[in-house]
């Protein structure tokens, strides 16, 4: 849009996978990390948990925001749950668990959904959703699941895998968007720009865009 003042992403996640998606895309988000304690919030609903979490970040930052100057500043909460067989699985509580879930899971398949709130500060406008992807996991050995729990990676994100890192060889295939299970999908988030009357090519750097030209 030409004469727009610049637009600023603030993304209210510790997560670099989440980040790194947004680099990939073009686009550079500041970090400001929510504090939300995920363990307060408690639903029988997986969709309805993650959205209300991603809604409790992108919240939990708006106090902190130092104004900038001729910019239209967004911020994006997102977060994470596996609805597998009926219960909702966040993040491991400790090694044991992140076992026992692997001993569950393997060979079957869960949804991870992801939920999604954008809000313009400035307008006071927020569009949300939740994306869902079904994830089959593979047969793996109890070998192989103890070495993977033992790097510590399981226990860091919602339902004890990636797709992105070391877990990725033990997911054998997925339907839907693999963003939402790195825990940010870009198709969603085109989406929820352009109920705010944005496009996501606002939001690429500038070296983003002289590189197109």
């Amino acid at each position: 849009m030409p004469g727009s003042p610049p637009l600023r992403l603030v993304l209210a996640s510790a997560s670099p996978a989440r980040r790194k998606t947004l680099q990939a895309a073009g686009i550079e988000p500041e970090v400001l990390v929510s504090g939300v304690d995920e363990s307060l919030v408690a639903s029988d609903r997986a969709d309805g948990l993650c959205l209300e979490l991603a809604r409790l970040k992108a919240q939990a930052v708006l106090p902190r925001l130092l104004p900038a100057q001729d910019q239209r500043t967004l911020v994006i909460g997102c977060d994470s749950v596996l609805d597998f067989d009926g219960q909702i699985l966040g993040k491991p509580a400790d090694e044991t668990d992140a076992i026992r879930r692997w001993g569950r899971m393997r060979g079957r398949s869960g949804v991870l959904h992801s939920g999604h709130c954008l809000i313009d500060v400035a307008a006071d406008r927020r569009a949300e959703a939740v994306a869902a992807t079904t994830v089959h996991f593979a047969a793996v050995s109890d070998d192989e699941i103890a070495t993977y729990v033992n790097t510590g990676e399981p226990l860091a994100v919602a339902g004890a895998f990636t797709i992105d890192g070391l877990g990725g060889p033990f997911v054998e295939r997925i339907e839907g968007d693999p963003g939402t299970v790195v825990g940010l999908s870009l198709p969603l988030l085109r989406r929820l720009l352009a109920e705010l009357d944005l496009q996501i090519t606002d939001l690429w750097s500038r070296s983003t865009s002289s590189a197109a030209r």
